[in-house]
């Protein structure tokens, strides 16, 4: 059995890819912070489709806490390993950088860039010596073009991308791939406060996207007809 572990996975584009991944047959494991009932629902819609999930509740801001989840989970499967890792998880606290708070800064690259190393560190051993492995890196248009009001995301977008290089000709030669996906606009939680009518006129599609196009290409970079693409950030914008 492949496992797959979801960071952010209970709701919005984290939950159409667990959804996504339990399809293609992969137990997933879906991470997630506080909506317990969120998770739930997720987890009960995978097994009533026939697909295997289980949650894994810690905060991907506190090293302490993924260090507790890993090693609690890999207890409970000491023959298993995580075979694929999605770094979803992310936070925005948007305002202009003049008036931005020390708190603002420092939660969303705690929660969109240090959780990546925390967490992926964590788990690469594994895939290493396993010499298979996949890790799909959620980042942003906002890290491909920076946007007003958003300093601290896009920073923290931005620095992903450049791990995910980085990351990817670390471990090539142990055949684990590190991409990243940059969604623009989408449909979900994260994006409930914007002005979908406004923003919808900078898109060439006329649209935002929605979550479950987001799952499918992260699938597609999980799966085995994606073992020669690492080091790539896939932008899925509707030709913003």
């Amino acid at each position: 059995m492949k496992y797959a572990l979801i960071t952010g996975g209970s709701r919005g584009i984290g939950r159409a890819i667990a959804i996504k991944l339990a399809k293609q047959g992969y137990a997933v494991v879906i991470n997630y912070l506080n909506n317990d009932e969120a998770a739930k629902h997720t987890l009960e819609q995978i097994v009533a489709e026939g697909g295997q999930a289980e949650l894994l509740r810690f905060d991907v801001g506190q090293p302490e806490a993924i260090e507790q989840a890993v090693e609690e989970w890999q207890q409970r499967h000491p023959d298993e390993y995580i075979d694929v890792l999605v770094n979803n998880a992310g936070i925005r606290r948007d305002n202009l950088m003049v008036f931005m708070q020390n708190e603002e800064w420092n939660s969303v690259l705690q929660t969109s860039l240090n959780a990546f190393f925390h967490l992926t560190r964590r788990l690469l051993k594994d895939m290493l010596t396993h010499r298979h492995g996949r890790i799909v890196n959620i980042s942003s248009v906002s890290g491909l073009k920076g946007m007003a009001g958003q300093v601290n995301y896009s920073a923290a977008k931005a620095a992903l991308i450049g791990a995910t290089k980085a990351l990817a000709q670390e471990v090539a030669a142990r055949k684990v791939t590190v991409n990243a996906v940059a969604p623009g606009f989408i449909e979900s939680d994260m994006t409930g406060d914007l002005d979908q009518g406004e923003l919808k006129k900078l898109v060439p599609m006329k649209r935002f996207g929605k979550a479950e196009e987001v799952a499918a290409l992260v699938a597609f970079l999980a799966s085995d007809e994606a073992a020669y693409i690492t080091g790539e950030t896939i932008a899925i914008t509707g030709g913003l």
